[in-house]
């Protein structure tokens, strides 16, 4: 059967992960869906054993590939290689870490049928952050959340789950893609050449805490996301010295927000 569907998860150290993530996801999809999907890592030159854990995968019959990196480094340069490379129409990122529930994938997929662009939400009724999640981290998703509003529809356009169809990325304009921008989801939601009658399809899906590996959120990732709203505002919306002023002012909250919280800015 032909490949329809790919799953692309960008990672760095990420080997724990790796099993559990593969054999829940296949396990969600069943064998019809496992026979028409594919599974792509996509290493930022971990050396830590991912490789060899993909291949042992391999061998038990898991549609798992892994691209290694040693050109460059990044979530969304990541990402979007991952997508060059995958050979189905329907395109799904999430995140190696089991912070986004592999079981939600099938939903993705199924929403992606009828919508060109679908997003997992953290925002919808009744789904819920874990209780253990830090109140610093739920402090900055939400203010970084509101901030992206202006740019999108999308609930959660924070969120690094989702997924499109990959015609619409073709369709876009390579240069105008910012592959070094933090939050992928939202420089496509804001980009890509969607259909203005279409829908954006939501999947709900509570949001859990990391089980292996480093959280990769710093001071130094929060500057690169201000940096990407100031080109994403003036690609959209051509503002100058009033974003300016209003990302300045955004830089000082989170400042505040940073010495009332603890949280250090690495």
């Amino acid at each position: 059967m032909a490949i329809e569907q790919s799953v692309i998860v960008p990672a760095y150290k990420e080997k724990l992960n790796i099993k559990p993530l593969t054999t829940r996801l296949f396990a969600a999809l069943g064998n019809e869906g496992s026979r028409k999907t594919e599974l792509i890592f996509v290493d930022d030159n971990s050396q830590d054993g991912s490789v060899e854990e993909v291949e042992k995968l391999q061998k038990q019959g898991y549609n798992v590939n892994i691209i290694v990196r040693t050109d460059e480094r990044g979530l969304s340069s990541a990402v979007l290689r991952g997508f060059q490379e995958a050979h189905g129409e329907l395109l799904i990122c999430m995140d190696a870490d089991l912070q986004h529930p592999p079981e939600s994938v099938p939903i993705l997929f199924e929403s992606l049928k009828t919508h060109p662009f679908a997003i997992g939400t953290r925002y919808a009724p009744g789904v819920g952050i874990d209780k253990d999640w830090p109140l610093y981290r739920r402090v900055i998703s939400s203010t970084a959340r509101m901030m992206a509003r202006p740019l999108t529809t999308a609930s959660d356009p924070m969120s690094g789950f989702f997924g499109l169809q990959k015609k619409y990325l073709l369709a876009a304009n390579p240069a105008d893609i910012n592959s070094q921008g933090f939050k992928i989801a939202l420089e496509l939601l804001a980009k890509l050449p969607l259909p203005e009658d279409s829908t954006l399809g939501e999947v709900p899906f509570s949001f859990g805490v990391r089980t292996e590996g480093e959280s990769k959120l710093s001071g130094k990732v929060i500057i690169q996301y201000l940096e990407q709203l100031k080109e994403l505002y003036s690609y959209k919306f051509g503002l100058g010295n009033l974003l300016i002023f209003v990302l300045c002012w955004a830089i000082l909250v989170l400042y505040a927000l940073n010495k009332m919280l603890g949280f250090i800015w690495a």
